[in-house]
């Protein structure tokens, strides 16, 4: 008679008391609204940013429809390059302020793409 083969029907214990507290895995999709058509993910390259909380690796999320905010950060354009930039206004005038230049008004040659909506670091 040899050793019977464990088939976890004879499984003895109890049910775990945090049963009843375990939630749903959330929907990162449905928290950040990535549906919606101006929503955008974009990875931070470099850490100019830094003094924001805003890391490189960063995942921003960004709304291209969204209202621009003075003192927010946004996604601009910037004689070719897309920069990370604080966006103010300043007696009527926005003003790009990237981390590595000096402020530039927002013209014909530079622009706001987006604004930035959320945040998610994956490495802590």
């Amino acid at each position: 008679m040899g050793a019977a083969a464990y088939k976890g029907a004879e499984t003895t214990g109890f049910q775990s008391p945090a049963q009843d507290h375990v939630e749903a895995v959330p929907d990162l999709a449905d928290l950040l609204e990535l549906r919606r058509p101006q929503r955008y993910a974009v990875r931070v390259k470099g850490e100019g940013l830094r003094k924001r909380g805003i890391h490189g690796g960063d995942i921003l999320v960004v709304n291209t429809d969204a209202e621009p905010r003075s003192g927010k950060v946004c996604v601009a354009f910037l004689h070719g390059d897309v920069v990370l930039a604080i966006l103010t206004e300043r007696d009527g005038q926005w003003w790009l302020e990237p981390s590595n230049d000096t402020p530039q008004p927002v013209s014909d040659e530079t622009g706001v793409w987006a604004m930035i909506a959320a945040l998610v670091r994956t490495d802590v």
